[in-house]
């Protein structure tokens, strides 16, 4: 196995700072929330894991799984899935079926942990993001992976931050003021689920000032216009496929995002699933596999996927 030294810019002291009570009992509650919908799934057998592989140099948080089909034709087209969890929750653990159920599907699949809030703060999971994405470019001979060929998806904070990474991918100039060193890949598209995508707006509202300022801090002015990523998105950007559902809590974010992105040139798809009678089918509802509104979300932008392959 070869390894590889990656530089992470620091974006606080080497003490972590404190976690307030509100956060870890917000945690605990998520956790057990997210066991109970995982609860009886299995890893298919058609899939191949390699685990807890170290992308980086901060243990835990550097440690990602990747998930391949036990039979497939090289190179493999890549998902690399972002999680959710309000910037300050998520494990890869919590999304390893999910992932694993991408990947039977013909991809390989990267399901990464990244430094969470307040530990961290912005842009900490975008330099992971990015420092996961090296680690394939590096790596793409040893798994067989297509680097022509990478796709991204992520849902709830993690839509925001794959959809602002994907900005930062189609343009050198945002990439720099984020201090992000993109590496050479094709974004070939996206999948943004139930996400929330203005994050300059939200930033400065009060329904999200408690998460926000767990994620930014106090000092909004302290980012300048690295806050605000719609403005950056242009006619490079990536082809989108947005979901969402009729109970998401996030549901008035999906079409407006989409709507954008076509008025930018960019090619994209949006479609909500379930009904409103249908409370199981609510905010990430694509991540409960149990649910046959998930397969039919996650066949339908793998097709996505599929239709944009190089």
């Amino acid at each position: 196995m070869k390894h590889t030294t990656y530089t992470i810019r620091w974006t606080r002291p080497k003490q972590e700072r404190s976690i307030p009570l509100r956060i870890k009992l917000m945690r605990r509650r998520w956790a057990i929330s997210d066991s109970l919908r995982n609860r009886g799934l299995t890893a298919p057998e058609e899939v191949v894991r390699y685990d807890d592989l170290s992308y980086g140099p901060l243990g835990r948080w550097h440690r990602m799984d990747l998930y391949v089909p036990r039979e497939f034709t090289a190179p493999l087209p890549t998902i690399v899935s972002v999680h959710g969890g309000g910037y300050c929750y998520g494990t890869k653990e919590v999304y390893q079926y999910y992932c694993m159920d991408l990947a039977r599907r013909g991809f390989a699949v990267v399901n990464f942990n990244y430094r969470l809030a307040p530990e961290y703060r912005f842009p900490a999971p975008l330099e992971d993001t990015n420092a996961v994405l090296t680690w394939l470019c590096a790596h793409a001979d040893e798994y067989q992976l297509d680097t022509h060929n990478i796709f991204l998806v992520g849902d709830s904070a993690g839509a925001q931050l794959a959809s602002q990474y994907a900005a930062a991918w189609a343009d050198p100039t945002y990439a720099a003021e984020l201090g992000l060193s993109i590496p050479n890949f094709r974004l070939a598209a996206l999948g943004l689920n139930c996400g929330m995508y203005d994050l300059h707006a939200r930033a400065g509202s009060k329904e999200d000032g408690p998460i926000m300022e767990c994620y930014l801090g106090p000092d909004l002015t302290a980012y300048g216009d690295k806050l605000d990523v719609l403005s950056r998105i242009g006619s490079n950007y990536p082809p989108a496929c947005l979901m969402s559902a009729p109970n998401d809590f996030l549901c008035d974010q999906c079409q407006p995002m989409a709507v954008l992105l076509q008025s930018r040139g960019v090619e994209t798809r949006w479609k909500l699933y379930g009904t409103v009678s249908q409370g199981e089918v609510g905010h990430v509802f694509h991540v409960n596999l149990h649910l046959p509104e998930a397969t039919q979300a996650n066949d339908d932008q793998t097709a996505f996927f599929r239709a944009h392959l190089q």
